[in-house]
């Protein structure tokens, strides 16, 4: 098998005890089983809970607490002994591993999201397998974060994963719930996430992980948009990882090969940017982005919204709404003066507002 670069997604759930606490066991043989892949000339990027369940016992807690500051007070305590954990064990099998943990702010702001990438980059080049946390213990959106199933989703694009894979306590996905339900049929493929999936999903999860069904729909919706197959599902062993990507794992693959990678800068603008402004556009100037992979001329504008400058991201509509994001080449200023002067001169020179390469179509 060719040269794959996988992102593995291990819950809590997958990581602990009936009582909720850090099983050495399970978490040896997530390590074993990455280590094979390493084995297999595979680049490896580990994205895994865990810190809350390794740290509530270690303060008090008799079980995993449910308020905020207490989560965020056991994670301060469980992240240090999750990724000592994960050091020791990637050293029994003389690999080297390293730690980032990101915010939503992390991917919103341009040079952290750009730092992030090389950091990423830098990691794999030197053979350390990143192992990669929300940071819980600042981060009020961890609770609805979805369990890090939606960090690993925007981790698999940014690093352009051939595949995500999204180990849990349920060998894939059912039309029904599967624990209510034992006639509950499974998808062993799909080729899309609906949103009927989703909305169909059961988004109670476990007692230990904050993220259920729904969330890993989500985040395979997303892995999907950024041309990341995904696989959800369970396995056992040292070779289940190994397994999964040659294509007997016990779960369901979701590919989509219509779906191309998408780059970085684009994944930013798309997913993270926060758009200054708006830009409206004629039937022409809707045409020539959307189907002929044109630059956004001056030419095909009517209106502008915002006071945005040169490298800012400004929304852009067409006929019918938002038809997508780009980031500007010049400033709402330059670009007003240039409407007025063609209302009075239909033959000036038109300036390059948004280059196709940092246009993203969002319709």
């Amino acid at each position: 098998m060719s040269k794959q670069r996988v992102v593995v997604k291990i819950g809590s759930s997958s990581l602990t005890n009936a009582h909720g606490e850090m099983d050495e066991a399970k978490l040896a043989e997530h390590v074993q089983a990455i280590a094979k892949l390493r084995q297999l000339n595979h680049d490896v990027i580990l994205v895994s809970s865990g810190a809350v369940a390794a740290g509530f016992s270690q303060i008090g807690y008799a079980s995993r607490p449910v308020t905020l500051k207490g989560k965020q007070a056991a994670a301060a305590a469980g992240q240090g002994l999750l990724i000592q954990a994960y050091m020791e064990k990637f050293a029994e099998h003389d690999l080297r591993a390293a730690q980032l943990l990101l915010t939503r702010d992390d991917f919103k702001d341009r040079e952290r999201y750009k730092n992030a990438f090389n950091t990423l980059m830098e990691l794999l080049e030197r053979r350390v397998i990143p192992i990669i946390n929300e940071n819980d213990t600042v981060s009020i959106k961890e609770l609805t974060f979805g369990d890090n199933d939606m960090l690993s989703a925007l981790v698999s694009g940014i690093v352009h994963a051939d595949q995500l894979i999204m180990l849990t306590d349920i060998n894939g996905l059912y039309n029904e719930n599967p624990r209510q339900n034992p006639h509950a049929i499974k998808y062993d493929y799909l080729d899309r996430i609906t949103e009927e999936m989703i909305a169909q999903a059961d988004q109670h999860g476990s007692s230990v992980g904050t993220g259920g069904m729904k969330s890993k729909l989500e985040a395979a919706k997303m892995a999907l948009s950024l041309g990341v197959s995904v696989f959800i599902g369970t396995g056992k062993g040292g070779e289940k990882l190994s397994q999964i990507i040659e294509g007997s794992g016990d779960g369901t693959y979701i590919t989509n090969p219509t779906k191309g990678s998408i780059t970085t800068n684009k994944q930013w603008i798309a997913l993270h940017s926060e758009p200054v402004g708006q830009v409206y556009v004629d039937h022409g100037a809707e045409e020539a982005i959307l189907y002929q992979g044109a630059s956004l001329l001056a030419a095909g504008i009517r209106k502008v919204q915002g006071d945005f400058k040169a490298g800012d991201v400004v929304e852009v509509y067409g006929k019918n709404g938002l038809i997508g994001k780009g980031e500007v080449s010049c400033s709402a200023d330059v670009v007003m003066k240039e409407l007025q002067l063609r209302s009075s001169d239909k033959d000036c020179l038109s300036s390059r507002v948004i280059h196709r390469d940092r246009w993203v179509r969002l319709t």
